[in-house]
């Protein structure tokens, strides 16, 4: 996967003795580290080179760079954090990209606990197992689409989230261990399994939030626990939530944000108005329609969330909204304050439903059949 892209330079170094080879399947040496060495590597115009810490350099390299500890039980270090397999340095028009190749299973125990939550209890080892299971299917599914390119997936939020060899945790790894080669499949085939934080009460179809078709196994789940009115997932820390823009800040949103959200189209002026415009199945808004000075912008989906952000950047939490207060002044909205439940798309596993259905003694199976309705789980083939 992709730990980093278009670097200009990045620290290696491993815990045991190291080679540097030509090529993605270790062709010619063209440089030796010991343990606990530093080297940098530089990017060139596509090219790259390797810097030892007296400040010796190898050529300029055209072709990717394989880093691999010569120990089976030896980590590679790229700036300072951990990782195991192996890591390839491919250059590029824009910098180095780095990327770490390791098997399934290694790369599930950094990217479950940073899902699922590191410091999850021992009551809630299936939330962490059911985890696993979307995990690995989403990963599966991500490699069979990936064709001729350096890597499978990102280590980020734009793919599942890895932390390498520092995010493991006990827990986690007795998850991956516990379902090792198992995933979800939807009449045989391996389906991409999505997930998120909190649904806020439901989850949504996939039409509801992203410009895409529906799924027959993401399919509205209630989240209601049976015979209360409560939601698993009202354990969520943003299970309920409310965000607040000045006037000043709304402006900033129309300036940054609305005008990509608007096709291109320049959005100017203040803010006159915002309003929910349609209730989708599941509850969320249909649409958020703001109207300017300069016009009127319909946001339907994911498109809220990508304009309707804090002061530092933060997408809204969910299009589970509605609109609590709009204060009007003599040249548009001067306060604007939206009430929303839950976090994230919506779509697929809920991520704090399932630690609570966890501790309410569901197991992992029971867990990804109300959440993925539909499926089987099987192994890998």
């Amino acid at each position: 996967m992709a730990l980093l892209e278009g670097v200009r330079s990045a620290t290696l170094s491993a815990t045991g003795s190291w080679r540097m080879f030509r090529g993605e399947r270790a062709g010619t040496v063209v440089a030796r580290g010991a343990a606990g060495e530093s080297w940098t590597v530089e990017a060139g115009a596509g090219t790259l080179r390797l810097r030892r810490a007296d400040g010796v350099p190898t050529e300029w390299l055209r072709g990717p760079v394989l880093v691999r500890a010569l120990n089976d039980d030896a980590l590679v270090s790229v700036d300072g954090k951990r990782y195991r397999g192996e890591v390839l340095l491919v250059p590029g028009p824009d910098g180095v990209m780095v990327v770490n190749h390791l098997p399934m299973e290694w790369y599930l125990r950094g990217v479950v606990p940073l899902e699922i939550g590191p410091d999850r209890r021992d009551t809630e080892l299936a939330a962490a197992e059911a985890q696993a299971v979307a995990a690995r299917s989403y990963a599966l599914v991500k490699l069979r689409e990936a064709g001729p390119r350096a890597f499978d997936v990102r280590a980020s939020v734009l793919d599942q989230v890895y932390g390498g060899v520092a995010a493991e945790r006990r827990l986690s790894d007795s998850a991956v261990r516990g379902t090792a080669g198992l995933v979800l499949r939807y009449q045989g085939r391996p389906v991409n399994a999505p997930y998120h934080s909190a649904c806020g009460g439901s989850t949504a179809e996939p039409q509801e939030v992203w410009r895409s078709s529906a799924e027959p196994y993401l399919r509205r789940v209630s989240d209601r626990i049976p015979g209360t009115d409560r939601h698993y997932c009202d354990l969520a820390p943003r299970a309920r939530w409310t965000r607040t823009w000045s006037m000043t800040e709304l402006d900033t949103l129309v300036v940054r944000y609305l005008s990509r959200a608007n096709g291109g189209r320049t959005a100017r002026g203040h803010v006159r108005q915002v309003r929910v415009e349609g209730v989708t199945p599941s509850g969320r808004a249909e649409a958020l329609v703001v109207d300017t000075d300069g016009g009127t912008v319909r946001l339907r989906g994911n498109e809220m969330r990508s304009v309707f952000r804090s002061a530092t950047g933060e997408m809204l939490n969910s299009t589970y909204v509605s609109v609590q207060a709009a204060e009007q002044g003599a040249r548009g909205l001067t306060r604007l304050t939206l009430r929303g439940q839950g976090y994230g798309h919506g779509i697929g596993l809920c991520q704090w439903g399932a630690i609570g259905r966890a501790r309410a003694g569901q197991d992992f199976r029971t867990i990804l059949a109300t959440y993925y309705p539909g499926t089987t789980i099987d192994y890998l083939d």
